[in-house]
């Protein structure tokens, strides 16, 4: 069922969800959170149909805030307020307001979000594009408890990154971080099964990929080992290779789907590794509330490194040496500016955990 109104107020628009629910006999609220989704009208399609399916697994009343700039001077001191309401098939398994906000009401979106808001639950507040550079000081952002980006979708993948890791709060994280949770639970499975000591490790994907630059990350700052960064064809993230005495750890997948895992002493072994969907990995991160702190570790651990491979990245008029090409370094070496021969030998490997913690 959907209701268009036009010119309208919060007012209006919950007595509207009223009406909706009960002419189509579902006068109770199972949801369960409220999600809300800042974007554009390019945007906006792609994005609800990610949070409806979603929905299923997380009953939640979904936000969509359009932020509609005119350019005549005039109709921008003009604020009005259009929203449509969606609730039954509609609308996933919960229910969806989508607003467009028309002149000063721009700058005031909290305004129009708060009214909205489920009371007594959660509120995710997710950006499929388009995110501030400061997530939690932003109006609606420091509504939510849980704040959700894409870097992955930015012009500029790693500066993006870089930006995330310097203003990051807790509730913060990146659907980038979320494509690699399969990736960490099988090597730390995989790792469960090895009682050597890791050595160094190197991590193969796509140029400026930063789902392979946060595992590069997560793994230096779990293992304190060297960490190499190479770059693939791809798809995405294609290897991990972590050297031991006994033998290479090695995770290989090169189609995006089936993956292979190689360990010392045991025959390989075929394993799914498929690329997930939006709408998955928005289920994922919806599964919990609670600051992520594995997420936390790593970007603050690599905070550094990002900042060089944001200004490398910037200079594209400029050509790439052999060694770039090659791939730099990701280690706590290389953040910290000691030398890797020295402080490889000074701190053991230690296994990583890939498990994040319970919700709360």
């Amino acid at each position: 069922m959907k209701i268009d109104l036009t010119d309208t107020n919060s007012s209006k628009i919950n007595a509207a969800l009223v009406q909706a629910r009960r002419d189509i006999g579902t006068p109770a609220i199972g949801m369960v959170l409220t999600l809300v989704i800042v974007t554009d009208e390019e945007n906006a399609y792609d994005a609800l149909r990610a949070a409806n399916d979603a929905s299923h697994e997380h009953p939640s009343r979904i936000i969509v805030v359009i932020r509609r700039i005119s350019r005549s001077p005039r109709s921008r001191r003009d604020a009005r307020l259009d929203a449509e309401v969606r609730v039954g098939t509609d609308s996933g398994s919960g229910e969806t307001v989508v607003l467009r906000l028309y002149g000063e009401l721009v700058n005031h979106a909290q305004s129009a979000v708060l009214p909205l808001l489920l009371p007594d639950a959660p509120v995710v507040v997710w950006w499929p594009e388009g995110a501030p550079a400061d997530l939690a000081k932003d109006p609606l952002g420091a509504l939510a408890q849980r704040r959700i980006t894409d870097t992955y979708a930015t012009e500029n993948p790693l500066a993006a990154l870089s930006g995330r890791a310097e203003a990051y709060a807790q509730g913060d994280t990146d659907l980038s971080w979320t494509r690699i949770t399969p990736w960490r639970s099988m090597l730390a499975a995989a790792l469960d099964q090895q009682t050597v000591d890791i050595t160094s490790a190197r991590v193969e994907g796509e140029d400026e990929n930063p789902s392979c630059e946060l595992l590069a990350m997560w793994l230096a700052d779990r293992l304190r080992v060297p960490v190499q960064r190479a770059r693939s064809a791809g798809p995405g993230l294609t290897g991990v290779r972590l050297a031991t005495e006994n033998g290479d750890i090695v995770l290989d997948r090169a189609d995006g789907s089936l993956a292979t895992l190689c360990m010392p002493g045991q025959p390989d072994r075929a394993v799914a590794l498929k690329r997930r969907e939006t709408a998955e990995l928005l289920a994922e991160e919806l599964r919990r509330l609670d600051p992520d702190n594995i997420y936390e570790s790593a970007v603050k651990f690599g905070v550094d490194r990002l900042h060089q491979l944001a200004a490398e990245a910037s200079k594209s008029e400029a050509p790439e040496s052999e060694a770039a090409q090659a791939g730099p370094a990701h280690s706590p070496e290389a953040v910290n500016g000691s030398s890797p021969q020295a402080a490889g030998k000074a701190a053991p490997a230690k296994k990583p955990s890939a498990r994040k913690p319970a919700a709360k």
